[in-house]
């Protein structure tokens, strides 16, 4: 059961780092998160009202605390567990609405502040940017998807200056498509293995009018594009691609089970990443209209949408820290130790660790261009700290890379 907790004036109730799984509301009193900004590295406080949450993100997502909750007058709030919370509140659709926007916002601002630093600060309205996003997939040779975007440009500009050379890069990724398509139809053909949600309310037929099916390299949601549905992926794979400075970025493959294009259709903004089928693809797609109906008849989607946003936000401001770093060697350095987080060891003694990264990986990562990728890890391989394969990378000693990683408050 939920219980009140009195805390007197001056108490830390959790300082930045813990692992803690509770969540708390306050009741009366004073309470301040303090915590550093990622890029200025300065102090941020922000007060806890009567009658709201804390320690919700780091609770759901099961991560260190990201802040210190100082009393600052004798408060009382109420500890809850996550279980307990998902029991009493998972049914409450004010509550959870209002979490979800939250997160929701948090999370643009995270990626906002990203997109500023791989671009270079530089601004692009969603017109530029979707052509950008379909000439990125054509340099790649990715034509279906290039197709499906410019498609989806031609119908959201018909009147754009630029849908003459739209039209004409849809044109010759069709041609290439149908090229290709051909040599594949004469070559052995392999079978894809549907794998089942790890939803299974889902498989219910009251969802069956919500059932879309894609294929290979289809695009699903295109970057820059407004935002009225999102979806649960039931088979198949997803990947996520954000187009930067003319190339893409890989940023995630997604399995059954999981939702994508969720935080457009709570913020009305643009979409933030391309999603492409990997192979064939089932997935449930709910639009604005029926959304808070889902979330208010099914509480535990509530709760696994409010997990999702925990992680991304927590993934987010995790590569946001390794951005920040100005000095590259430590900057390398730093991906190495969120790969390291990403993959528990289970001799944590052991100081050498082998990461199924490459070249591209790290400079994905770290924001940087291959070639500076390639001659910062040099050094770390002259030194023998690094070993470099081809699908694959050693580190020696993964204490040796926290340092040079926590130098970077020193480099700032």
């Amino acid at each position: 059961m939920p219980k009140a907790m009195q805390y007197k004036k001056g108490s830390i109730i959790y300082f930045e780092g813990d692992k803690d799984d509770r969540i708390f509301i306050l009741q009366s009193g004073l309470i301040v998160l303090t915590s550093n900004d990622l890029e200025t590295d300065q102090p941020v406080t922000e007060q806890v009202k009567n009658g709201e949450f804390f320690g919700v993100k780091s609770a759901l997502g099961h991560f260190p605390r990201e802040e210190t909750a100082t009393v600052l007058l004798d408060c009382v709030t109420i500890s809850m567990s996550v279980t307990e919370f998902e029991t009493i509140f998972s049914p409450n659709k004010q509550v959870i609405m209002k979490m979800l926007r939250v997160f929701s916002g948090q999370l643009r601002q995270i990626h906002k502040k990203t997109e500023s630093i791989l671009m270079n600060n530089a601004s692009i309205n969603q017109a530029d940017g979707m052509f950008s996003v379909a000439k990125s997939f054509y340099n790649d040779e990715q034509y279906r998807a290039c197709c499906d975007i410019c498609i989806k440009y031609l119908t959201l500009y018909p009147n754009t200056f630029d849908k003459e050379a739209v039209a004409k890069l849809y044109a010759d990724a069709k041609l290439r498509k149908e090229k290709l398509a051909a040599r594949a139809a004469a070559a052995p053909q392999t079978t894809h293995q549907a794998t089942e949600g790890a939803l299974k309310q889902f498989m219910l037929p009251a969802f069956s009018r919500f059932a879309k099916k894609y294929e290979n390299e289809q695009v699903i949601i295109s970057e820059f594009e407004p935002g009225d549905s999102f979806y649960l992926i039931q088979s198949g794979e997803v990947q996520l691609v954000k187009c930067v400075n003319g190339s893409k970025k890989n940023l995630d493959i997604l399995k059954p089970g999981e939702f994508f294009g969720e935080m457009a259709i709570l913020d009305n903004s643009p979409r933030s990443a391309t999603c492409m089928a990997i192979g064939p693809v089932e997935c449930l797609e709910f639009n604005k209209a029926n959304f808070e109906l889902l979330v208010t008849g099914n509480p535990q989607i509530a709760i696994i949408l409010l997990k999702l946003f925990c992680k991304r936000i927590y993934d987010q401001k995790r590569r946001l820290k390794i951005l920040t770093i100005k000095d590259l060697h430590s900057r390398i350095a730093d991906v190495f130790c969120m790969y390291d987080e990403m993959n528990p060891v289970a001799n944590p003694t052991d100081r050498a660790r082998r990461f199924n990264i490459t070249i591209p990986d790290i400079a994905h990562w770290a924001g940087l261009s291959p070639e500076v990728t390639k001659d910062e890890l040099h050094k770390y391989i002259e030194k023998n700290k690094v070993e470099a394969f081809d699908n694959y990378m050693i580190v020696t000693n993964i204490e040796d890379m926290k340092r040079t990683a926590e130098m970077k408050s020193l480099r700032r």
